[in-house]
């Protein structure tokens, strides 16, 4: 039987630079995220993904990667990586590698040869036209930042395609060369112990690419190369795909099976905060109406927060400004005319209700979680800083110098730790929530836990179910041993709700408070929900009879 540990897992995003600093340079490292490994263990976290690791300029927070087969000195040593991912996989953690292949850094020697000499073999691995093509100003991955998708390079004598910033150059992935290559970088990685890729840029890869194209998406079946690639070589590992892509178009990423192990549902999370910013459950269920069923074998990853910015893209202009005015109302807190550069608990206002009931949201929803590395411990953004930086300061262990990321000098730090004022490291930190049994840090793990002694909500048939408040929302997953339910109440009201199912439990219990819900009676499940409640339960039967 195929191993679907990707069905049930608790996923958490780390970007090892602003982590946890072993040596004291002021960068995050493999020593000092190996460290933390009991920290993620207690957090019940089975699946680490770590952002780009490779040597690059970074540019963009390693994106823009100059080396596929070693690791950035400033991270450490591969002996280091391969240390870590043992030391993850002793304690049940799997690790996830960022595989980013739709383009590389500008600094990449296979580049800097292609530019150099026409007749090399790299020259054909990246996208080139003598006339910057008419279509040069549209498709831009990062719109108000960049400004065009072609640039003369002067060395080479011609512009170069580039989806993203201009020192990310294209590869060319229609390239037999380029495949082969692709699926070398695959094999190492997997026999240096990752147990698969998050895929970057996913439907940019399998797209032709030239000035005369405007395709998107066109080369699905690249996909199912790829996995023979994966599954050949270690049969339990996964490909997770970022395709922000409508639901429509999220079949052919999947196949049957034989593709995509897991799609991150953009879609979803989108209306999720269209949902949170209305008060209102209706979004939610609007956009799983529209997702496609996909394979046994495949899932969805809900999320709250990327690394990235929080993308609304997918909604109307009316609903962007809606989630905008709600949780990012000011200029400076949005970015690339679509998104918000926040973090969860300053848009929440740091209400703590509200923040448990949002995580509850994800741990629930149908599909796999993935947590944002601080947002555990209610980590803020400074906005000071450039992009998507403002989320990426480094993570707050302590109160100590730095908040314990790092002994060297503050002015060596990656990036500059958040001090001062409410999300300051001073207040919010992990040492200080660790010895507070009520914090949201010691929250989160007891939730996470009995996620995962909760099989149902990220592997049974879901069914949406029908509540008398248009606030609440309410579904339950019906599994092959029991159905759990989960209710959340949206909304900052006190409110009496009525739930209708047709399945009629003879008996609730209640798995947060771990005690009996009671008998539900005859007619539709009732409910007392305080403001931004949340229950999760589980049909058993009358112990009485």
């Amino acid at each position: 039987m195929q191993n679907l540990w990707h069905k049930n897992s608790i996923v958490y995003t780390i970007d090892v630079q602003s982590f946890a600093d072993g040596d004291g340079d002021g960068v995050g490292d493999f020593p000092g995220l190996s460290r933390k490994l009991d920290y993620l263990s207690g957090l019940n976290v089975n699946c680490i993904w770590l952002q780009p690791f490779f040597p690059s300029p970074r540019r963009d927070d390693g994106y823009d990667i100059s080396d596929y087969y070693s690791v950035d000195p400033r991270y450490g040593t591969l002996g280091d990586f391969v240390e870590f991912s043992q030391a993850a996989n002793d304690r049940g953690i799997r690790v996830i590698a960022d595989l980013v292949v739709n383009h590389t850094s500008i600094d990449h020697t296979w580049f800097q040869e292609a530019r150099r000499d026409k007749n090399s073999k790299y020259r054909d691995w990246y996208v080139w036209s003598k006339e910057k093509p008419a279509n040069a100003e549209e498709g831009m991955a990062f719109p108000g930042v960049q400004k065009t998708t072609w640039t003369f390079d002067e060395q080479a004598g011609e512009y170069y395609f580039h989806r993203f910033y201009d020192h990310q150059p294209d590869l060319n992935t229609g390239n037999p060369a380029v495949q082969a290559e692709i699926a070398r970088i695959i094999k190492t990685w997997l026999q240096l112990g990752v147990y698969g890729f998050r895929v970057d840029a996913l439907p940019f890869v399998i797209s032709s690419k030239g000035p005369d194209s405007a395709a998107f998406g066109d080369h699905p079946e690249y996909l199912v190369a790829m996995r023979e690639v994966l599954s050949w070589h270690r049969g339990d590992a996964v490909f997770m795909a970022e395709a922000n892509v409508p639901p429509d178009q999220t079949p052919m990423y999947f196949g049957e099976g034989d593709r995509i192990n897991v799609i991150f549902n953009f879609f979803v999370n989108q209306h999720l905060w269209l949902a949170l910013a209305r008060e209102q459950a209706q979004p939610i269920r609007d956009a799983y109406r529209a997702l496609p069923l996909i394979p046994n074998y495949c899932q969805w990853a809900n999320f709250l927060r990327t690394h990235d910015e929080l993308d609304l893209g997918r909604l109307t202009d009316a609903q962007r400004t809606e989630v905008f005015n709600a949780f990012g109302p000011e200029p400076e807190m949005q970015l690339y005319n679509r998104g918000i550069r926040r973090r969860i608990a300053p848009m929440l206002a740091n209400n703590r209700p509200r923040m448990e009931m949002a995580h509850s949201l994800v741990l629930t929803l149908p599909g796999t979680p993935v947590l944002r590395c601080g947002d555990e411990i209610g980590m803020g953004e400074d906005l000071s800083l450039n992009e998507r930086d403002s989320i990426r300061t480094p993570m707050q262990w302590s109160s100590a110098k730095n908040a314990g990321f790092s002994s060297a000098p503050s002015d060596r730090l990656v990036l500059p730790v958040i001090t001062g004022g409410e999300f300051g490291y001073e207040k919010v930190n992990v040492a200080a929530q660790d010895r507070d049994p009520n914090s949201f840090l010691n929250w989160l793990e007891r939730m996470t836990r009995l996620r995962m002694r909760t099989s149902e909500f990220g592997t049974a048939r879901c069914e949406w179910l029908d509540a008398s408040d248009p606030a609440v929302l309410a579904h339950c997953c019906i599994g092959e041993r029991c159905t759990v339910f989960a209710i959340h109440n949206l909304s900052g009201r006190e409110l009496d709700v009525t739930v209708s199912t047709e399945r009629k439990p003879a008996h609730l219990f209640d798995i947060l408070q771990n005690r009996e819900h009671g008998a539900p009676g005859a007619g539709p499940l009732r409910f007392h929900l305080k403001p931004y409640a949340y229950l999760w339960l589980r049909e058993e039967e009358d112990p009485n009879t």
